[in-house]
């Protein structure tokens, strides 16, 4: 292999962010609770920005939202997100890590398969057998390194874990306390520090997920992260994040106000199942999310770059949200030809972005 420097595809929330987590940290005078990096006044600011200090919105909804999350990961309860996919809580999970504790990559992701090992700790089996059970040979799982360090664990998707493994965590934000039984002396139980707390995420409607028992619930606080509802934010962060993506990409494009905003408006339309105008369509099954509305504009630009003249048009949006209305339920294709021919051929009379959109129904049919 060549030796090339490596190129990260995607940066953590404080190497993205670096610059302006150092202006806050410079300027942050607020009382700060013991184990983090900033105050609770300057962790918001990070999050809702900062026009003084040069810091940019990121995340776009209820701002009340934040104050509570925050208040929660100082309480003695962790804090649970719990929303429709693509409503930004991993995003904003990621944030408050990096505000808070200086990293997020301190994580668990939840699936049907992951273990209590995989949690807490496990071992490094040739030293195990070696020496037998010692801090050399214990690996540390991502709950131990935050206990440790006093800093936030991330769990993501915590539904999607078996019960029985789920509960394994009442004891931890009870206790906060993690014991290792093949242990001896200290070293066989670990005392939380100052600054730990877990902060999950759960789509609690979506297919393959698990209830979460009782005693689990009372140790979270839980807060829902609902769609944006205000147009304007969704095209402002739509915007933003899209040409986040192209500059990441180093991919350069002619992306106007108005194909952004048929993007927008195709995406509330199909959510809602209503539009401006009062025509009622179908809602799909498919998730009509503002992330997903990114990652369509993201390809559709991609699209018009490197197959097109590099001026993305409604057609480019078209295509990628037909696969993206399709990908979960080949049904929903009769409910997006209905919101072609009613409402794209009505605005297509009036606006040319609708008209090339328009152009491009005949790949619903293939």
């Amino acid at each position: 292999m060549s030796d090339v420097s490596k190129v990260i595809l995607r940066a953590p929330a404080e190497q993205v962010h670096a610059a302006e987590l150092a202006r806050l940290a410079e300027g942050d005078n607020g009382p700060r609770p013991e184990g983090w990096r900033l105050s609770p006044r300057a962790v918001r600011s990070f999050i809702l920005g900062d026009d003084k200090r040069d810091v940019r919105r990121k995340f776009y909804g209820d701002d009340a939202l934040i104050d509570r999350c925050i208040v929660t990961l100082m309480s003695n309860r962790g804090l649970l997100l719990v929303g429709e996919p693509g409503t930004a809580k991993s995003m904003l999970s990621e944030l408050l890590s990096a505000a808070i504790s200086g990293h997020s990559t301190c994580t668990i992701q939840g699936t049907a398969g992951t273990t209590e090992d995989q949690i807490k700790y496990s071992w490094n089996y040739a030293l195990l057998l070696a020496e037998g059970p010692s801090p050399r040979a214990l690996v540390r799982g991502p709950m131990y390194e935050a206990m440790s360090a006093g800093v936030l664990c991330r769990f993501e998707e915590i539904t999607r874990v078996q019960p029985e493994i789920q509960d394994g965590l009442i004891s931890l934000l009870s206790d906060k306390v993690l014991h290792v039984p093949e242990l001896t002396g200290d070293d066989a139980v670990i005392f939380a520090a100052r600054g730990f707390n877990v902060l999950a995420t759960a789509n609690l409607r979506d297919r393959g997920v698990h209830e979460m028992s009782s005693a689990l619930k009372r140790r979270f606080n839980f807060e829902t992260v609902r769609p944006i509802a205000d147009r304007k934010l969704e095209t402002q962060l739509v915007r933003e994040q899209t040409e986040a993506l192209l500059q990441q990409a180093r991919v350069d494009v002619d992306l106007r106000p108005d194909v952004i905003d048929l993007l927008v408006t195709a995406f509330h339309d199909l959510r809602h199942g209503a539009t401006s105008e009062g025509i009622v369509v179908e809602k799909p099954t498919a998730v009509m999310s503002a992330a997903e509305a990114v990652a369509v504009g993201y390809a559709a630009c991609l699209d018009a770059h490197y197959f097109g003249d590099g001026s993305v048009g409604g057609e480019h949006v078209a295509r990628q949200l037909i696969g993206t209305v399709l990908k979960d339920n080949p049904d929903d294709g009769s409910k997006l030809r209905h919101y072609f021919d009613v409402v794209v051929k009505q605005r297509a009379q009036r606006h040319e972005p609708w008209k090339r959109m328009l152009d491009a129904r005949r790949e619903l049919e293939r």
